[in-house]
């Protein structure tokens, strides 16, 4: 059976660099092919002088070639094993890269970029990816130059919602593959708690019945990974805050695209945004299940 690809965005930054090392490694982990992709831009046509511009085009190019050689010796550093492909194309860097994620295992993005992917967080590129791929995709932010770091938990963001099933599943799979512990979060109210109301409020009910309810929905994937170390957590608190504060000392977070309840709107609303734009480890964003 063909193996679907793990396929990661190269742009020559920095940023992407440590994108190709962690999707070099991640495909070490799931046994898949590592595919590299640059996107350049062309010349749109009817741009004056536009003819004369073929040069221009011929070293972005050459450029690209030369960016994904070097990424290819990357991966190929760190992943020895993998077996590595690329892929150059022309266009958008978002529409190709939401194409390649409908053959693909993960997309992986760095968190800012130049060339292809300029203004990689602030504008577009990895949310337009997030809400339009077809497969989960990692955006590997983490503080500093250095690689993000190879300990800490996998903490995930659950809700009960399908999408919510599928990210559980991919952090589950995450922390079983790296042997690390799994922080659950589910953030049940978002509401204001600074009122008149809340000192009279019987929370402990409450807190117990949420972590009833979470403990449930966690049964089943403890029971497909027995080795996994669990730790569920429930917090009166708005979900973007509450997985934020987890992401410090994590090795990866986990969200679904959408939710409901604590992640209504969760793409839209902005909670993945969020975790995009300011998380301090890589941040997997998983699609709803293929019908």
């Amino acid at each position: 059976m063909t193996r679907r690809p793990l396929v990661v965005g190269v742009d020559g930054s920095a940023s992407s660099a440590r994108a190709v090392r962690w999707a070099a490694r991640e495909a070490g982990r799931r046994g898949v092919p590592l595919e590299l992709v640059h996107v350049w831009t062309p010349v749109p046509v009817g741009v004056p002088h536009a003819a004369a511009l073929g040069p221009y085009e011929d070293g972005l190019i050459e450029q690209g070639n030369r960016w994904l050689a070097d990424a290819a010796a990357a991966a190929d550093e760190v992943a020895p094993g993998v077996e590595t492909s690329s892929r150059l194309a022309g266009g958008s860097a978002a529409g190709q890269l939401i194409g390649r994620s409908a053959a693909a295992d993960l997309v992986v993005l760095g968190s800012r970029g130049l060339g292809g992917f300029t203004g990689l967080v602030v504008g577009s590129i990895a949310v337009a990816v997030a809400t339009h791929g077809h497969c989960p995709v990692v955006v590997v932010r983490g503080a500093g130059e250095d690689d993000p770091p190879e300990e800490g938990p996998v903490v995930v963001g659950v809700d009960g919602s399908p999408n919510s099933q599928a990210a559980t599943e991919l952090a589950f799979q995450a922390a079983d593959a790296r042997d690390a512990p799994l922080v659950a979060v589910r953030a049940w109210s978002d509401a204001p708690m600074a009122t008149t109301w809340a000192p009279a409020t019987a929370w402990e009910p409450i807190q117990a019945a949420e972590l009833e309810q979470l403990d449930e929905w966690l049964a089943p994937y403890r029971t497909r990974y027995p080795d996994v170390r669990v730790e569920p957590v429930v917090v009166r608190d708005a979900p973007t805050r509450a997985l934020l504060e987890r992401a410090e000392g994590a090795r990866l977070v986990v969200v679904g695209s959408r939710g409901r309840g604590g992640f209504r709107g969760l793409l839209l609303g902005s909670t993945s945004q969020a975790l995009i734009y300011h998380a301090a480890c890589p941040v997997a964003v998983v699609p709803p299940p293929r019908s």
